[in-house]
């Protein structure tokens, strides 16, 4: 059963720590990490809207600017070991879609037996300054 929750970690605080990842693992010659919320991409797609802002935003976080590129697929999400090192535990917000509704098996699945199994459409590449497009659906 999925519930919705009011988020008290800040979407924009967690799209940060993301970034900080992303930078870390690409300046490192590593895959970029998944980006597997709804709510953080939502978060990202509005930042992305003042390209300014993103690039300022990406390189602050990541170290040099980040751009928003499709990268679907499914599975393990590798870097959560690495968020749970530099953060602590993930925040519900990561298993929240973009309306605020809580994927809560695997929120559960996560807290259980720290795996995260998860859905991704996006990613980060490196050195970019395009904007972010559009959500697909």
């Amino acid at each position: 059963m999925n519930t919705t929750i009011t988020v008290t970690t800040t979407e924009l605080d967690e799209l940060g720590r993301f970034f900080a990842i992303a930078g870390r693992r690409l300046a490192a010659g590593d895959r970029a990490p998944e980006m597997f919320s709804g709510a953080i991409d939502a978060a990202w797609h509005r930042l992305a809207g003042d390209k300014a802002a993103h690039i300022a935003f990406t390189t602050a976080h990541a170290g040099f600017a980040l751009t928003h590129v499709e990268d679907a697929g499914s599975g393990d999400v590798a870097w959560v070991a690495e968020y749970e090192n530099a953060y602590g535990p993930l925040p519900m917000v990561w298993f929240t879609n973009e309306s605020g509704v809580v994927d809560t098996a695997a929120w559960h699945r996560y807290r259980d037996a720290g795996q995260v199994w998860a859905s991704w459409k996006c990613g980060p590449v490196g050195g970019g300054d395009d904007s972010c497009p559009e959500p697909s659906e």
